[in-house]
């Protein structure tokens, strides 16, 4: 089971994952319009990247936005559980060893103890995620069932991660169940909400390039709408 996850699965789980991503970015940007939008993004594209560009650091930067600064607890929480969502999975090491295996490459890996604290940080995280849509009523009226299957699907690979770490019952057991739903939440990224890793991106480009072009962006130029 293990040489079938970590090989031909494994491989089957990055085309489908990431190939699905791009998939998801290009029906994005063929979806645009400048009929329909009112943006003539080709035509003024300079203007437009700076507006995207501005728009993407604006909210991966925290407190940098308005949204960001008016609760600044959940902002903090927000970033600690993307930020471990990131970077544990990518630069764990024992990720890097079965990267080296199945592909040939690998990259810098973290400290143990740095992996370890950006994994509870992203467990921790996630419960106040939960918390976050049970407390506020303009979210909780929009969250449903499939809201909290997605949150599951992703903290599970920390919690049989973290379970198998620390040697908790049975090893073998606990690094299948680790992988598995390490691949079940990458196949879930093109086909799910949790596509917002890529589509969030081609939304703020997509807005920052309509404030960039349209909404005083070329305030000035010999533009006529």
């Amino acid at each position: 089971m293990y040489d079938f996850l970590t090989g031909p699965m494994l491989w089957a789980t990055f085309l489908v994952s990431f190939g699905g991503l791009i998939v998801r970015a290009i029906m994005y940007v063929k979806g645009l319009s400048w009929q329909l939008d009112r943006v003539a993004y080709r035509p003024h594209m300079s203007y437009g990247m700076r507006g995207a560009v501005r728009s993407i650091l604006a909210f991966i930067i925290p407190f940098k936005a308005r949204l960001w600064r008016t609760r600044p607890g959940f902002t903090i929480i927000f970033f600690a559980f993307h930020i471990g969502l990131l970077v544990t999975p990518i630069f764990l090491e024992a990720h890097n060893v079965m990267l080296q295996k199945a592909f040939g490459v690998s990259l810098p890996t973290l400290p143990t103890g740095v992996a370890d604290g950006l994994a509870w940080v992203c467990l921790v995280g996630g419960l106040f995620m939960v918390l976050r849509r049970i407390a506020f009523p303009e979210v909780r009226i929009i969250t449903t069932a499939y809201d909290y299957l997605l949150l599951v699907i992703t903290v599970l690979p920390f919690i049989t991660g973290l379970i198998a770490r620390y040697e908790m019952g049975d090893y073998n057991f606990w690094l299948t169940a680790h992988i598995l739903t390490g691949e079940i939440w990458l196949l879930s990224l093109p086909f799910t909400k949790l596509s917002h890793a890529i589509l969030f991106f081609m939304s703020r480009m997509q807005l920052g390039m309509d404030y960039g072009i349209k909404r005083g962006g070329m305030k000035g130029s010999d533009m006529a709408w």
